[in-house]
């Protein structure tokens, strides 16, 4: 493939709701662009984008893919994104590295929860963001209200550029007033307007000049004064106004029929931002502390690492040249690690087919095979540099479940079938919970997590099981006691003898809190730490369902020692025996760990997650703020008991349609309620059994 300047380098990144349409439009440009030689449909599984076995077998898009389209003299970088919130974390790759968003909107369906958080993603990103309306084919298409509902949902900013002039392939080209009618092979020609839907494109086109005047005063003149503003000026208006986002424009058409895609096509070439568009990016000093940097085209190569897959063949790091041109042969210096990485070999990528290429200009976007120390989110420089690219930032996972292996011994293999998953996906994560024994995984939801094991099986051959996690309770005292231990061993020689008397009461402190008062050394001193660790041992299962003792405060009064059979082993025993005698006499109770929960959600919906949390959740509303980085939304803050939180993740996605998001922090350990406390105890017995 012959070299492209940064001029003619085009980024754009594909967002939108599930089935809007993303993948569809990425194979019609590659097809009209002949860069593929086929039409290739989601629900066929032979897209160039979704080549992955998984999102054949379940036909829609689970990963980023990128495809370059080469567009007359343009090559243009389509990133097409996933529509399900399990893998937002892809989405978030890719708008670091897109120049602008492009968000599909159904014609039938209009503005769903999916074209609402593309939105709020693409505007965080800061990218110059338009809106393409799909399956404009379809007979119950509804082009003017969905503009009505993009304008009030979005903004002013949004207009219209194409607009469909019927169901059956007619469309008109708002700048230069031309009709396109396309045939069944998505080839179009030319025709005049029909002079009866005059008016409404007239209406449109004053949307389309309302909007485009706000760039410029000279404009804004002439539009408030009625003169016409000419086909070169709304052109250089509209072009203008993308880059600065001034400007949101909408285009329709349909991309199975490849209807519109071409003048879109034309568009994204003549008036989309290049790389260089927004002068600067972000970068990272060694505190976090995020600032500007110049971009240079003709600096030293700096290149930032916005995903990583591992498959049967190896590792591939795909990356952007962020600065200066990548050319073969170089070695770059990983400002993270401190490792270098040598770039014989790199490609551009199709889906799934790559092609070498001996060089890559400031702006354009790569893969290369085989580096040993490099990861998601890294900066790889020429010399000396130690320019850090501001990273991703992903959301962090919070639906956990139990891993379970179908087959013995293998928890091992398991692990390290799963470890490989993380450094593909960094909104998941994998630990071994000591206390409770369990391989928990974590992730954005169910589907991002049966994905991950459906893919363990397929390569590695191993099935688990899943299951909720048990929660870490524990127990405490409420009541002060005092009791004896006793533990005397004749068997020969040498016995065992040791006596202790103990006040057991709630303690100040979270562990132990140990203390002596024996007077006339009927215990030794000697033997005081040999009782502190027979308590701490035993500490270790409470004597209600067996979870770890907190808050426990012992102090030793009294006891006995014989001189020849007392040693510290047999003090250790007798305070394990006091222990086993006391506590259940002192009004011995289950905790429960309780965490802070924070949902952010639109106002409107409030109310439901509030009932939610209070009669399902057992949680108590601490208060409620408005979200200072979303408007119309409000933050609610509630103390809720971990145990109640296991399927949180889905249920607030069926609450709020896909819109609220939520942290969960432990905060401390609480009393559980008798009757709750009642079926652990009993469940930990029949365990027992």
């Amino acid at each position: 493939m012959a070299e492209f300047s940064t001029k003619q380098i085009r980024n754009i990144c594909l967002l939108g709701h599930g089935s809007s349409g993303k993948t569809s439009l990425a194979e019609a440009m590659l097809y009209l662009a002949k860069c593929s030689d086929r039409l290739g449909k989601p629900a066929d599984g032979n897209t160039v984008s979704d080549f992955d076995p998984e999102e054949i077998k379940r036909k829609f898009s689970i990963y980023t893919s990128l495809m370059n389209v080469v567009w007359g003299d343009s090559k243009i970088n389509v990133l097409d994104t996933p529509g399900f919130l399990d893998f937002s974390g892809e989405v978030l790759s890719a708008l670091r590295v897109a120049d602008s968003a492009i968000i599909m909107v159904d014609a039938k369906s209009g503005v769903e929860v999916g074209t609402e958080i593309a939105w709020d993603n693409a505007t965080h990103a800061k990218l110059p963001t338009a809106f393409f309306i799909n399956k404009c084919d379809d007979p119950e298409a509804r082009f003017s209200q969905n503009l009505d509902a993009l304008s009030d949902t979005f903004g002013k900013s949004v207009c219209p550029v194409i607009i469909p002039a019927s169901h059956s392939g007619a469309f008109i080209n708002l700048i230069d007033m031309k009709k396109y009618v396309y045939d069944e092979k998505g080839n179009h020609t030319e025709g005049e307007i029909n002079p009866e839907y005059m008016p409404k494109v007239e209406k449109y086109r004053e949307r389309l000049f309302e909007a485009i005047a706000v760039t410029d005063e000279d404009l804004m003149m002439k539009f408030l004064e009625g003169e016409e503003i000419t086909k070169e000026e709304a052109s250089v208006a509209l072009h203008e106004g993308i880059i600065s986002g001034e400007i949101t424009p909408v285009f329709s058409g349909s991309a199975l029929k490849m209807w519109g895609v071409d003048i879109f096509m034309d568009i994204i070439r003549d008036s989309y931002p290049r790389h260089t568009a927004k002068k600067v990016e972000k970068v990272v000093d060694a505190d976090g502390n995020i600032s500007d940097i110049t971009i240079d085209t003709e600096g030293a190569p700096a290149i930032f690492i916005y995903k990583t897959t591992i498959d049967q063949f190896g590792r591939t790091s795909y990356f952007k040249v962020m600065q200066g041109r990548l050319t073969s042969g170089m070695t770059l210096r990983n400002t993270v690690t401190g490792a270098s990485e040598k770039f014989a070999r790199f490609t551009t990528v199709r889906g799934k087919k790559t092609a070498d290429v001996d060089a890559l200009c400031c702006g354009d976007l790569g893969a290369i095979t085989k580096l040993t120390d490099t990861n998601t989110n890294d900066t790889l420089t020429l010399g000396d540099s130690d320019i850090r690219y501001a990273p991703i930032i992903f959301p962090e996972p919070f639906y956990t479940m139990a891993v379970l292996p179908k087959a013995k011994g293998e928890e091992d293999k398991i692990a390290q079938g799963i470890s490989k998953f993380l450094d593909e996906d960094k909104t998941l994560r994998f630990s071994n919970n000591a206390e409770t024994k369990q391989m928990l995984i974590s992730g954005m939801g169910d589907m991002q997590i049966d994905v991950v094991l459906s893919k363990m099986k397929s390569r590695n051959g191993i099935s688990v099981d899943l299951a909720t996690p048990k929660i870490e309770y524990r127990e405490t005292i409420k009541k002060k006691v005092q009791c004896e231990g006793k533990h005397k061993k004749q068997s020969g020689g040498h016995g065992q003898y040791g006596h202790v008397k103990i006040t057991f009461s709630p303690g100040a402190e979270e562990g132990l809190t140990f203390t002596t008062s024996v007077v006339g050394g009927s215990v030794p001193k000697n033997y005081f730490p040999a009782v502190e660790k027979g308590l701490q041992e035993a500490m270790q299962k409470g004597v209600l369902a067996g979870y770890p003792v907190v808050n426990l405060a012992a102090d030793l009064f009294d006891g006995s020692y014989h001189e020849v059979d007392s040693n510290e082993l047999s003090f250790k025993m007798a305070a394990s025996l006091a222990y086993k005698a006391g506590l259940p006499q002192a009004s011995p109770v289950l905790l429960e760990p309780v965490g802070m929960l924070k949902v952010s959600v639109p106002e409107a919906m409030v109310g439901d997650v509030m009932g939610d949390i209070n009669s399902k959740r057992r949680g108590s509303v601490m208060g409620m703020n408005p979200n200072p980085d979303k408007r119309g939304y409000t933050i609610v803050e509630a103390e809720v008991p971990k145990a109640e939180m296991s399927d949180y993740s889905i249920s607030l996605r069926a609450m709020t349609q896909g819109r609220g998001s939520y942290t969960y922090r432990f905060e401390r350990y609480a009393e559980v309620p008798g009757n709750i406390a009642q079926k652990i105890i009993e469940q930990a017995k029949n365990e027992e059994e």
